[in-house]
């Protein structure tokens, strides 16, 4: 009875059936059992620092991505964003990717503080090359390690060596339709110029016996800002906590001893936390210019000494950088003799004078002394690191390790001595022992706490910054006459200029790469095409079926 009815029903066909199929098909499509979750991942990510500096630009200068993810041997153009391991990438490929790459994508290690030696070297001595260059045009930023992100890194990582292992253009070109692809997104703003940035300087004083304008004054002085290739991984334990949490240590144990009118020596002591150490000692040099070039008072005028604070729990070995060798019965003389003394007794502690002229053709200064000697000051960096190059002062590997409270509480006994002896003019007397010496743990809880948090520059600039108010809390607890300065970029002229859009949220897509969606779409087109023919010729070929089965039959 139906065979009559063929005509109805291919009539019925030839009229609604490719509307039928382009309505039930999107359907389909909306209700396949994939999981929309699985293909799309988000990671935490940290942009490259960007600043100026006396007018040079410096790091990233863009943001903002939205390019298909290659791996380090599979992107070839500016329509990649590069995904690849900081141990993999060397400083020649960076360059490299930074010229003709769209993006760049660096995942750092999963235990940066179990890494070998070659590979901290490595890492630093990519971050060095990274740092030096003036300006980087396109959007780099740092991820840490996540299970997800080291899945996606393997796929596309694997889809390269494939497409390299192809023996033929047919298999390449099936390789590359069957193979899945990623999509990287930043959708970041682009970064805008902080017109707020205030530098903060603090400083406190401890007034001696006498008269306070004519007592001879010695700063200790240390910056408190750390540094790096990512701003938001520049947890600077070493430099500088270190030296941060020495200085605190000894506004705590010199304020024991200036509180009574019997120990309190013939020396005015001044304590002095700078900011923006990093990008040349911008905070020593606007206080500078505002202690001795204003119209007021200065409580570093006629300074006899000024000892700065910089990486002080890598070695036991301390290193006094100078300027210029002080004169043997100077203030400064007489302080390294004691210095030498005291970690001659201690045998801990071996210390050792660097001497290294200031250079004012390099675009920055080498040690925060050279901020002071400058304008006359004398002044010396006591530091456990032999050379200002070192790539340990500016990395993201600066974090807390194992043995550093240790090494702290050992340069920290010598130097409190060595101090103390030389403003009492004592040669050998143990002034810091008993109830009265250095405290491992409050050393230990000032340098946790600097460490456990990311302080560069541009992230300090605020106003009311938690760590500015605690450290003036602090000071407060054992100085008088405690100030916090706030300093700006001239606005003619700025020395410095920084950037917000410090970090971001990557998001990672799996698609099928752009050759898949043309393959689909001929496929799609030949599909409906094919049907298309066959409902409008519907009759015949029913009949070409029926005389077929006939003539089997027949047979």
């Amino acid at each position: 009875m139906w065979l009559e009815e063929y005509d109805s029903f291919a009539e019925l066909c030839r009229g609604y059936l490719p509307y039928y199929l382009l309505i039930v098909l999107p359907i389909f499509i909306i209700i396949s059992p994939v999981n929309p979750v699985a293909a799309s991942h988000e990671f935490p990510v940290y942009r490259m620092h960007q600043h100026d500096l006396h007018g040079i630009p410096h790091g990233c200068r863009s943001a903002s991505i939205s390019l298909e993810a290659r791996s380090l041997i599979g992107w070839s153009t500016s329509r990649h964003c590069v995904i690849t391991k900081a141990l993999d990438l060397t400083p020649s490929m960076f360059q490299s990717i930074k010229n003709k790459a769209g993006a760049l994508v660096i995942i750092l290690p999963e235990k940066l503080n179990e890494l070998t030696f070659d590979e901290k070297q490595h890492i630093m001595d990519l971050e060095k090359s990274m740092l030096s260059d003036t300006e980087t045009p396109i959007p780099v930023y740092f991820a840490t390690w996540h299970p997800d992100l080291q899945r996606i890194l393997d796929d596309i990582t694997d889809g390269s060596v494939t497409d390299e292992k192809s023996h033929s253009a047919a298999e390449a070109i099936f390789n590359s339709i069957s193979a899945s692809g990623y999509q990287v997104v930043v959708a970041s703003s682009q970064p805008m110029v902080r017109n707020d940035a205030k530098i903060a300087i603090l400083h406190g004083k401890l007034t001696g016996t006498g008269a306070e304008e004519k007592l001879p004054t010695i700063a200790i002085v240390t910056h408190y800002d750390s540094a790096s290739v990512a701003p938001e991984l520049s947890f600077g334990a070493d430099s500088n906590a270190s030296g941060v949490a020495m200085l605190l240590e000894l506004a705590r144990l010199f304020s024991a001893l200036y509180s009574s009118g019997r120990s309190r020596p013939h020396y005015n002591l001044v304590f002095i936390a700078t900011g923006a150490g990093k990008l040349n000692y911008q905070g020593s040099k606007k206080w500078l210019e505002d202690q001795l070039d204003g119209l007021e008072g200065s409580v570093i005028q006629d300074a006899a000494y000024v000892i700065c604070l910089d990486t002080l729990s890598a070695t036991n070995n301390l290193y006094m950088h100078v300027s210029k060798p002080p004169k043997e019965n100077s203030s400064g003389g007489m302080f390294c003799k004691q210095l030498k003394s005291v970690a001659d007794s201690s045998n801990t502690v071996h210390v050792e004078g660097v001497h290294k002229k200031i250079n004012l053709a390099e675009e920055t200064l080498a040690w925060e002394h050279e901020r002071f000697s400058i304008r006359r000051l004398p002044a010396a960096t006591l530091s456990t690191l032999k050379s200002h190059e070192d790539p340990a002062r500016n990395t993201i590997l600066d974090i807390m390790e194992e043995g550093q409270i240790d090494r702290l509480y050992k340069n920290t006994q010598v130097i409190a001595e060595a101090l103390a002896r030389h403003i009492y003019n004592l040669s050998s007397n143990h002034i810091f022992a008993d109830s009265l010496e250095v405290s491992k743990e409050s050393l230990s809880l000032w340098f946790t706490y600097l460490a456990s948090q990311p302080r560069a520059a541009p992230l300090l600039v605020d106003k009311n910054n938690l760590l500015i108010a605690t450290l003036k809390e602090s000071m407060s607890r054992y100085l008088g006459d405690v100030k916090v300065t706030l300093h700006g970029p001239d606005k003619q002229d700025p020395e410095f200029i920084f950037y917000d859009v410090t970090k971001a949220v990557l998001n990672v897509y799996s698609v099928k790469p752009a050759v898949f969606d043309l393959f689909l779409t001929v496929a799609i087109i030949m599909y409906l095409g094919l049907i298309y023919v066959i409902v409008h010729n519907f009759p015949r070929a029913f009949n070409l079926a029926i005389r077929l089965s006939t003539k089997g039959k027949s047979s």
